[in-house]
């Protein structure tokens, strides 16, 4: 089975892929709770997919199973599809609101 790893994927161990995930998620996660900037944040939350790429893709190859890479085709779809609805959403609140801040979205109440 280690002959079907690709040798680019062989030189680094899978525990690199998992300990560069970790910290990529966990980069996006904080950006999420602590930035109020909607763009900043759309930003994290991409982090966090790219994250979860990384393991799907790296675990993938792997186990030499394509599993792993269709579902990072599907994810990134959802994202782009996440992407221009979420563009479209903030560019909406910037036009009303002049600013991107997400605090500024308790006006949107009643």
């Amino acid at each position: 089975m280690d002959q079907t790893i690709p040798e680019v994927i062989r030189t680094v161990p899978l525990q690199y892929y998992v300990f560069f995930a970790t910290a990529l998620f966990a980069i996006g996660v904080t950006g999420v709770l602590i930035r109020r900037n909607a763009i900043i944040i759309f930003m994290c939350v991409e982090l966090m997919l790219n994250a979860v790429n990384i393991l799907l893709t790296a675990f993938s190859a792997y186990r030499a199973d394509a599993n792993g890479q269709v579902f990072v085709f599907f994810i990134m779809a959802v994202a782009a599809a996440e992407v221009s609805v979420g563009l479209g959403i903030i560019v909406m609140i910037y036009r009303n609101f002049q600013s991107t801040d997400v605090n500024l979205l308790s006006r949107l109440k009643f």
